[in-house]
């Protein structure tokens, strides 16, 4: 019999498998046992690629945090500090979106994931280039994780039920049309997203022009590099 000219398992096999049914039944439904069944073979055959199931689902974590793009805080990219930031939370959330069964793991930081590193590594540097002593660009870094990561955990206007006697003006005289934010929960979430995230960022132009822009950092607020592995997912 010939041999097959590719081998049955690989390390990208079994993290797209994985991922697959963390987005269809979360990270519990992920077994060694279970995704052995999933890709045809037998379960000790996975440990010649992951040592235990955590190393899978983090695999799994770095997998989505490599869709997100960084070409904004590339040195050569035209794009303020500003609207890097901007460009680079719409498609850190849009990654997140598409993946929301992983979000909590994402959410505890980038461990040792080379992916989750290179996010954080690539929002820091950006960030001190333009201007912002280490310390607050840490900062920033946190504050954009737990702003994109909580936007994408789950949905507000699918949390209201479309059933309009389920709010009765006596007992809710402003929620009259909450029974319409579920059919458009797209625009409602969308919308909700990027009204935060501008006035998250209004509020760093303003710490920047009066801070950073006029060279006023304290020694405090400078910290140091190694702050970096703090800054992101």
């Amino acid at each position: 019999m010939a041999r097959p000219r590719k081998p049955l398992l690989s390390t990208e096999r079994i993290v797209a498998t994985a991922a697959a049914l963390v987005d269809a039944e979360g990270v519990e439904a992920v077994s060694t046992r279970r995704l052995a069944a999933e890709l045809g073979v037998s379960g000790p055959s996975l440990y010649n690629h992951f040592r235990t199931k955590d190393e899978i689902l983090e695999a799994v974590a770095d997998a989505v945090s490599a869709r997100i793009d960084l070409s904004m805080f590339a040195e050569d990219d035209p794009r303020d500090w500003r609207t890097a930031l901007h460009d680079w939370a719409v498609s850190y959330r849009a990654a997140l979106a598409d993946h929301p069964q992983v979000v909590p793991l994402l959410a505890r930081g980038p461990g040792r994931r080379p992916a989750g590193l290179r996010v954080a590594d690539a929002v820091f540097g950006a960030m001190v280039r333009a201007g912002w002593p280490p310390a607050q660009a840490t900062s920033i870094g946190a504050l954009m994780r737990y702003f994109v990561t909580g936007s994408a955990l789950g949905s507000f206007a699918r949390g209201f039920v479309d059933d309009e006697a389920a709010y009765d003006p006596a007992d809710y005289p402003h929620l009259g049309q909450a029974h319409l934010l579920a059919e458009r929960q797209r625009k409602v979430d969308e919308g909700a997203f990027e009204t935060g995230l501008a006035a998250l960022l209004d509020g760093l132009a303003v710490r920047y022009a009066a801070q950073v822009g006029q060279g006023s950092g304290s020694a405090s607020d400078r910290g140091t590099g190694a702050e970096a592995a703090d800054a992101e997912a």
